[in-house]
C-alpha cells in the first residue's frame, strides 16, 4: 500500500514557486530521503504536506483514502513532524510537552508513561521533567522535540534534519528509533545532509532542485549531490 501519495503538487508564494509539480510516492512502512541543496524545497515540501503552507494545486493522500482536501482534521491526526529547529512553548516544562503530545494525539496516559520512560532513558533525559526550554541546552532541546515528535504512532512521520544538535550517542539511538517505526509500519519522509547516514536507513531517495523533481530510485544507486553551477545559484 502507499502510505503517502504526492501528486503534481505545487505550492507558490507571491506568484513565485516554490514547488513545481512535484510527484512522489512511498510504501507503507518504508523510510524515503528527501535530498537537495538549500532551497531546493524540501522543507517547503514538507511544510505544505502538514498544511503549513498552503498547496496552489496538486494532491496529498494518505495511505490510498485520506485526501489533505476532504478531510483535513482527520488528515492531520496521521502525521507526526520532527522540525529541524525544536518548536517548544517556554511556559511549559519538559513533561507537560510530552503530556500536551500525548493528549493531542489521544494516547491513554498508562502507554504514555511507558513510552516516555523509555525515551528519556535512551535520550539521557531522565534528570530533565520538570525544566523548562530555557533552561536547556540546543541539543537537550532537540532531543525533547524528538522524543515528542516519536510519541505517536501514526502512519506518517516527517522529519527534517533529525540529527542537528545531537551527540552522536543520541544520533545512534535516534536511527535505531526510526528504523523501529518503519518496521512497525510507520512511513517516514526524512530529509538530512548527512547523507552517509541516510543510506544506511532509507531504501528510497528522491532528489529535489529549484522546487522540481530532479531525480530518484533506489538508495542503493545514489551516488552524492553535485556541486551547483553558476547557473543553478
Amino acid at each position: 500500500m502507499k502510505g503517502l501519495q504526492i501528486q503534481e503538487l505545487t505550492t507558490k508564494i507571491r506568484n513565485i514557486k516554490l514547488l513545481d509539480c512535484v510527484s512522489l510516492e512511498v510504501e507503507s512502512g518504508t523510510i524515503m530521503a528527501l535530498v537537495g541543496h538549500n532551497g531546493a524545497g524540501k522543507s517547503t515540501l514538507m511544510k505544505t504536506i502538514l498544511g503549513m503552507l498552503e498547496k496552489s494545486s496538486g494532491k496529498i493522500i494518505i495511505n490510498e483514502k485520506v485526501d489533505q482536501d476532504e478531510s483535513f482534521i482527520d488528515f492531520k491526526e496521521l502525521i507526526s513532524y520532527l522540525p529541524e529547529e525544536p518548536l517548544l512553548l517556554t511556559e511549559l516544562t519538559v513533561m507537560q510537552h510530552f503530556q500536551l503530545y500525548g493528549k493531542s494525539y489521544q494516547i491513554e496516559e498508562s502507554e504514555l508513561l511507558t513510552k516516555v520512560n523509555r525515551l528519556l532513558e535512551g535520550f539521557e533525559l531522565r534528570d530533565k521533567l520538570n525544566e523548562y526550554p530555557e533552561s536547556l541546552s540546543k541539543g537537550m532541546r532537540q532531543k525533547v522535540q524528538t522524543i515528542c515528535a516519536l510519541l505517536p504512532d501514526v502512519p506518517i512521520l516527517l522529519i527534517d534534519e533529525p540529527f542537528m544538535g545531537l551527540d552522536i550517542y543520541a544520533i545512534e539511538y535516534l536511527e535505531t528509533l526510526i528504523r523501529e517505526k518503519a518496521q512497525n509500519g510507520t512511513t517516514i519522509l526524512l530529509t538530512t545532509h548527512q547523507l552517509d547516514r541516510v543510506k544506511n536507513m532509507a531504501g528510497h531517495y528522491v532528489m529535489l532542485q529549484h522546487g522540481k523533481v530532479l531525480n530518484e530510485g533506489s538508495i542503493e544507486d545514489f551516488d552524492t549531490i553535485k556541486r551547483r553551477s553558476d547557473d543553478d545559484s
